[in-house]
C-alpha cells in the first residue's frame, strides 16, 4: 500500500529534500492546484488511498503546532501523525486528535520514554519510527545505535515500525538496502520511506514489505495507483 506522505508548515503543505527543512517550499502536487493540506487530503480520499503519513515540522522543531488542520485532515482520511512527540505526557493529547500517533527516534527523549508509551497506550494506535541520516540512527536526545533499537523493538513488540531515511527524502534515489536488511526478519509490519522508486516496489514486496511512504514521487505523478 502507498501511504501519501504531507509534510506542514505554517499550517500548509509543503516540501523538500533530505530533511532541510529551513529550504522547504510550499507543495505542488498533482492532487490539487494548491498547497492546502485539506483540500489535497479530500483529492487523496477520492483518489483510493486509505490512510497518509502527516509530519507537523512545526511540532518537530519546537515552533508550535498544527493540531487543528491535522485533525480536520484526520476527518477526511485516517493520519499517521508525527508531531515530534518526545515524552509520555504529550502522547494523550495527540492520541485524541489522530488515528495513529508516531513516536520516533528523531524526537523521543529516551529510549525508556519508547518503552513507557508503547506499555501504556494501545499498540494499535502508536507506530515507532526508526529516523535514519547519513547511515545513523537519528536522535535529537538520545544516543543509540541499530543493535539497540532492534533490542528494544524485540521488547516492546510494535505492530508497524516506520523506517524512515531522512537523507533518501525527496531524492527518488531508490531504497536504503542496508537499512531493510537490519529489521527485515523482525515480527513486525515495516513501513518503508525516504527515495522509494516505483521500480522500488516490486523488490520490496517481494521482500515481504508491503506499505510504502512516498512524497516527492506521489505528489509529482510518478505514483498514481494506491495499491
Amino acid at each position: 500500500m502507498i501511504i501519501p506522505v504531507i509534510d506542514l508548515k505554517d499550517g500548509i503543505a509543503v516540501s523538500g529534500k533530505s530533511g532541510k527543512r529551513e529550504t522547504y517550499k510550499p507543495l505542488k502536487t498533482v492532487f490539487h492546484n494548491s498547497s492546502d493540506p485539506i483540500a489535497i487530503s479530500i483529492a487523496l480520499k477520492e483518489a483510493g488511498f486509505k490512510r497518509i503519513y502527516v509530519a507537523d515540522l512545526d511540532a518537530i522543531e519546537d515552533k508550535g503546532l498544527n493540531l487543528k488542520v491535522v485533525r480536520e485532515m484526520n476527518n477526511i482520511i485516517p493520519v499517521m501523525l508525527d508531531s515530534g512527540l518526545n515524552s509520555f505526557d504529550d502522547a494523550e493529547n495527540i492520541l485524541d486528535t489522530v488515528e495513529k500517533v508516531i513516536i520516533a527516534t528523531e524526537t523521543i527523549n529516551s529510549l525508556e520514554d519508547l518503552k513507557l508509551l508503547f506499555s501504556f497506550f494501545p499498540k494499535q494506535n502508536l507506530v515507532m519510527s526508526v529516523d535514519v541520516k547519513e547511515g545513523n540512527v537519528l536522535g535529537k536526545h538520545i544516543n543509540t545505535d541499530f543493535e539497540d533499537v532492534i533490542k528494544i523493538i524485540k521488547e516492546i513488540k510494535p505492530l508497524e515500525v516506520i523506517l524512515l531515511d531522512v537523507s533518501r527524502v525527496g531524492t527518488e534515489k531508490g531504497f536504503n538496502h542496508d537499512l531493510v536488511n537490519r529489521f527485515i526478519d523482525l515480527e513486525t509490519s515495516l513501513i518503508l520511506g525516504g527515495g522509494v522508486r516505483d521500480q522500488d516496489i516490486l523488490e520490496l514486496t517481494e521482500m515481504g514489505i508491503k506499505n510504502f511512504l512516498v512524497g516527492t514521487a506521489l505528489h509529482s505523478g510518478i505514483f498514481n495507483n494506491p495499491l
